[in-house]
C-alpha cells in the first residue's frame, strides 16, 4: 500500500507508467499472446495487434459491427412507433443505424457558435488525444473562463472526465440536484476501459466523483457499487444471479432480433455486453415514444430488485425487468448493464483504485459545501512544493481509509460519513463492529525452520497448529445472535448451526462475555477416535441452510485470535495480550471448541519436534507468530509477521498454489473419453483476467479423472473468455468457464516463454510457470477470483530465487 501511494506521488509529476497490459510481445518472440482466438474470423477485417487494449479491442468489434452491411431503411420500418429491430434474419445478424436512431449530436465546438464543423468522430479522436497526453492527477491550474469547449448540458455522450483540468461543474452533463444520468457513469466506464494506465484510471473516475459530490451527493454509492459491480456489501450476499441465457432472452426482446442469434453473437464474441450495445445500433425509436433517460439511480434500482427477485416466476419477471432497462438504454449503456447483469464488467478497475480515486476527489474537492461551492480543486494556484505536500497529506488518508475500509467493509457506513465530515473523520466513524466482518490477517510462507529463526531471534514468539479445516470468523452481538463468516467475509451462519447453538456454553464461566469477534479454524472432527479428520470431510457437509439434526459430519473450533470483546477492538493489541483475552474469556469444551495447540519454543529442534507432533495430529503444519514486537492483528494483509511452515515446503516451492481451471486437454490410452490433462490459471486482481500458470496431468487417481470430467464437461464453452491471457501453443481441446479452484504443489517456479503468468512483473514479455505440478485437491472454500493473484506467483518466485540463489532453467513440463 505504502508503494502504491509514493507511485501516486511521483505521477503527479511525471508520466505514467504503463501497466502489464499494454505491454507488447515482440515480433521476435515466437509465441502470440492471445486474448480470444479466431478474432479475424469473427469480424472479418479486424485485426487485433499485441499492443491493443482489451478495451480497443472490444472498440474495434463494436465498429466493427456497426459498419457492417449497414442498409438503407424500409418505408415499412420507418412507420413503426415503437422501439423495434430493423434486423430481419434474412438480413445481416446485426448493422448499424446510429445515425437515422437519434438527431444528430453537435460537437462542443458547435455548440458554442464555432464555425468549424467538426464531426463527432473527429471530436472523440479529440479528446482520445488528451487521454494520451502527460497525466498529472488533479493538479494544475482551473479553467475558470467560459470555455469555448463547455459541454452542453444534457449532452451526456460528451461527458469527459479524463479530460485535463476538469471542472467538475462546467464540464459535467447535468445539474445540482438532478440524479447522475447513467450515461455519466457509462462514459466514465468506457474511458477507464480504454486506458491501461492505472493512474490515469484513479485520475477518471476521481474526476466523476468529484461532480457527484457538488451536484449528486446521494448517487454516490449507488455510483461506486455499480463501478464494482456490487449491490451491497459481500457478507450480506445480494447477487444478481443472472443467467447468460436470461440476458440473451432480454435482448432479443429489447431489440426484436431472434433468441438463437443473439446467442449464436455471444458465443462468437466472447462478451454480452458487445453483442447488447450492437444489438441496440440495429433498434430505432421515435423521438416521441423514447423512454425518459436512465439515471445511476434508477439502474441501481433495478437491479437490486432482479436480484431479490424469487419463486417460480422469478425467471419471467427478471426478464421482463431487464427488457425494460434494454429498452431504455443507449447503446453504451446497454453494453454495461448487461455486463453488470453477467457479473463482469471488465474494465480493469480494482477496488483499491477505487478507494484511491474517492479518496483524491474527497482531497481535491471536499463533499458537503455551501452552494455554491468554492473549493472546486484545492490544489489550484499552489507551488509544485505545495502541491506536493498536499498530495502526500491525501495518500496518508488514503491510507488511513484503506485500513480503516477493512475494518468497516461496508460502503453503506463508509460514504454516509465520507460525504457529511470528510475522509479523516472515517477512523471516528468506521470502527470494528460485531455483525460486520473483515478481511482476515493472512500468513507468508517459509521454506525452513533456520528462516524462522532468522526472522524472530529477537523477539518473542509462538508456534500454533495449521489446521486442515475452514477458516470461521466468529461474531457475538450484544443482542445474543451470533454469526460466522469466511475468509471471504461470505455469511456462513446457515452452515453451522451446530456452532451457533453451542457458542454460549464456550463462554467461561468467570468472564462477562456481551460481545466479541474471534478468528478461528473449523475443522471435521471424529466424535469416536476424538481426532481431527481431512478437509475433504468437512467439504461434505451441507453449503447452506444446514439442519442440525441432519448433519453427520461434526465439527471442532479452534480458536487462535480475539480480535474484539465487549465493545473493544483488540486488533491494535500484540498477540501476547489478545491470547490471554481469549483463554480468560473462553474454555475448553471437549470435541467442540478448543485453543489452537502451541508451544513458545527457542531452538530449531523444539520447532521441528513440534511440527512433526503437528503432522501426526493431522495437521498441515505450523504458524509461526511474533508475540510482543510487530505483533498487531493487520487486517487484510498477508505479512511476513506470520510464518506458515509446513512439511512440504522443506522439499519444494514455499507454498501450494491455487489456481483455476480454464482448460482440458483429452486423455489418451485408458483416459479416453475423459480429461488427461488441464490448463490452470492464475487471476490477476489488477486486469481482471486469467493468466495461464502451466499444464498439468499427475497427482490424479482414476476416480480424479473421472470426477473432474463429469464436472468440467457441464462447463465447456465454445470459445476462451477474452479476459482470458494465453499463448496459443496452448490451446486446449475443450475451454471451460472458471469455475472450481484447485490446490496444486510443484517443485519450484520457472520463467516461461509461453505462459503468460505475472507477465511484467518479473520480465517484461514472458511469464512464470511451475514445474513438475501435482493435483492435491479442489478448494470448495475459494472462488476463482480467490485463487492465487498473479502478485503472490512473482512473490514466490522472487522468494525462491533469493533462497536457492541460482537461476531456474526456462523450460516446459509435457504433463504425460
Amino acid at each position: 500500500m505504502e508503494q502504491q501511494g509514493q507511485r501516486l506521488i511521483t505521477s503527479f509529476f511525471s508520466k505514467p507508467r504503463l501497466t502489464s497490459s499494454a505491454e507488447v510481445v515482440k515480433g521476435k518472440e515466437k509465441s502470440e499472446e492471445v486474448r480470444c482466438t479466431d478474432e479475424a474470423s469473427v469480424l472479418p477485417g479486424i485485426k487485433s495487434s499485441a499492443s491493443d487494449s482489451p478495451a480497443k479491442t472490444a472498440n474495434k468489434k463494436v465498429k466493427a459491427l456497426e459498419s457492417d452491411d449497414e442498409a438503407p431503411v424500409s418505408r415499412k420500418n420507418k412507420r413503426r412507433k415503437c422501439a423495434v429491430s430493423s434486423s430481419d434474419e434474412s438480413e445481416p445478424e446485426i448493422r448499424t443505424i446510429r445515425k437515422k436512431m437519434t438527431p444528430k449530436l453537435k460537437s462542443p465546438n458547435q455548440l458554442s457558435g464555432s464555425t468549424n464543423d467538426n464531426s463527432t468522430t473527429s471530436f472523440k479522436k479529440k479528446e482520445d488525444s488528451k487521454l494520451n497526453k502527460k497525466s498529472v492527477l488533479l493538479v494544475g491550474t482551473e479553467d475558470t473562463s467560459d470555455s469555448k469547449d463547455e459541454i452542453k448540458l444534457g449532452n451526456h455522450e460528451y461527458y469527459t472526465p479524463g479530460k485535463n483540468s476538469y471542472h467538475p461543474l462546467k464540464d459535467s452533463t447535468w445539474k445540482m440536484g438532478e440524479n447522475v444520468p447513467y450515461m455519466a457513469l457509462a462514459k466514465t466506464l468506457e474511458l477507464i476501459e480504454e486506458t491501461s494506465s492505472r493512474l490515469k484510471m484513479i485520475e477518471i473516475l476521481a474526476n466523476y466523483f468529484r461532480s457527484v459530490f457538488l451536484l449528486s451527493p446521494n448517487d454516490l454509492l449507488c455510483s461506486v457499487y455499480l463501478c464494482l459491480n456490487q449491490l451491497a456489501p459481500a457478507y450480506i450476499g445480494l447477487e444478481l444471479g443472472v443467467g447468460e441465457g436470461i440476458i440473451i432472452k432480454a435482448i432479443a426482446q429489447a431489440t426484436g432480433r431472434t433468441a438463437d442469434k443473439v446467442k449464436a453473437d455471444v458465443s462468437a464474441k466472447g462478451d454480452v455486453g458487445l453483442v447488447a450495445e450492437a444489438s441496440k445500433s440495429t433498434q430505432r425509436t421515435l423521438s416521441m415514444f423514447r423512454p425518459a433517460i436512465l439515471t445511476v439511480n434508477s439502474v441501481f434500482t433495478k437491479l437490486t430488485e432482479v436480484a431479490v427477485m424469487t419463486g417460480n416466476s422469478s425467471q419471467t419477471k427478471k426478464v421482463d425487468k431487464i427488457h425494460g432497462l434494454l429498452v431504455a438504454a443507449k447503446q453504451l449503456e446497454a453494453r454495461f448493464i448487461a455486463r453488470s447483469l453477467a457479473g463482469k464488467l471488465r474494465i480493469g478497475l480494482a477496488e483499491q483504485s477505487l478507494l484511491q480515486a474517492l479518496a483524491f476527489a474527497a482531497s481535491a474537492t471536499p463533499p458537503n459545501q455551501p452552494s455554491p461551492p468554492t473549493q472546486l480543486n484545492c490544489f489550484q494556484g499552489l507551488s509544485t512544493e505545495a502541491i506536493k505536500a498536499k498530495v502526500e497529506t491525501a495518500a496518508v488518508i488514503l491510507k488511513t481509509a484503506y485500513w480503516q475500509f477493512n475494518q468497516c467493509p461496508s460502503y453503506d457506513r463508509i460514504i454516509p460519513v465520507l460525504l457529511r465530515e470528510g475522509i479523516a473523520a472515517l477512523p471516528l466513524h468506521c470502527t470494528l463492529t460485531p455483525g460486520v466482518p473483515l478481511k482476515p490477517m493472512l500468513a507468508c510462507p517459509t521454506r525452513g525452520v533456520g528462516e524462522v529463526l532468522q526472522k524472530f531471534e529477537s523477539t518473542k514468539f509462538t508456534c500454533e497448529w495449521k489446521y486442515d479445516g475452514e477458516r470461521a470468523q466468529i461474531h457475538l452481538l450484544e443482542n445474543g445472535e451470533v454469526r460466522i463468516y469466511s475468509r471471504n467475509q461470505e455469511n456462513n451462519t446457515s452452515k453451522y448451526p451446530d456452532i451457533i447453538s453451542r457458542f454460549q456454553s464456550w463462554i467461561a464461566p468467570s468472564a462477562s462475555v456481551r460481545s466479541a469477534i474471534i478468528d478461528s479454524e473449523a475443522v471435521a472432527w471424529d466424535t469416536e477416535k476424538k481426532t481431527i479428520l481431512p478437509f475433504q470431510i468437512l467439504s461434505t457437509r451441507k453449503r447452506k441452510d444446514a439442519v442440525e439434526a441432519d448433519i453427520k459430519v461434526q465439527v471442532c473450533v479452534f480458536a487462535f485470535d480475539l480480535l474484539f470483546i465487549n465493545g473493544e477492538s483488540l486488533v491494535e493489541m500484540p498477540l501476547i495480550e489478545r491470547r490471554q483475552k481469549l483463554w480468560n474469556s473462553f474454555h475448553r469444551v471437549g470435541g467442540q471448541f478448543d485453543f489452537a495447540t502451541s508451544r513458545d519454543p527457542q531452538s530449531i529442534e523444539e520447532i521441528e519436534e513440534f511440527l512433526d507432533e503437528s503432522l501426526k495430529g493431522n495437521c498441515e503444519g505450523l504458524m509461526v507468530k511474533g508475540l510482543v514486537k510487530d505483533a498487531t492483528y493487520e487486517i487484510a494483509k498477508r505479512s511476513k509477521n506470520w510464518l506458515k511452515l509446513k512439511k512440504d515446503y522443506l522439499e519444494g516451492v514455499g507454498d501450494t498454489i491455487d489456481a483455476v481451471v480454464i482448460g482440458g486437454y483429452l486423455g489418451r490410452g485408458k483416459r479416453t473419453g475423459l480429461y488427461g490433462g488441464f490448463l490452470l490459471a492464475c487471476y490477476d486482481e489488477n486486469n481482471e483476467d486469467y493468466q495461464s500458470l502451466c499444464k498439468i496431468g499427475t497427482g490424479f487417481s482414476d476416480e480424479d479423472f473421472q470426477t473432474h470430467s463429469d464436472f468440467l464437461k457441464n462447463h465447456i464453452i465454445q470459445k476462451p473468455k477474452p479476459y482470458y491471457r494465453f499463448d496459443q501453443t496452448l490451446s486446449p481441446d475443450h475451454w471451460f468457464e472458471p469455475v472450481q479452484v484447485w490446490e496444486i504443489k510443484c517443485a519450484d517456479l520457472s520463467i516461461s516463454p509461453v505462459h503468460r503468468a505475472a507477465v511484467g512483473i518479473i520480465d517484461p514479455v514472458k511469464g512464470i510457470s511451475l514445474r513438475f505440478p501435482r493435483f492435491i485437491r479442489i478448494r470448495p472454500d475459494k472462488n476463482p477470483e480467490n485463487a492465487t493473484s498473479a502478485e503472490q506467483i512473482a512473490d514466490l518466485y522472487k522468494s525462491q530465487d533469493q533462497i536457492k540463489n541460482r537461476k531456474i532453467e526456462e523450460e516446459e513440463e509435457g504433463f504425460y
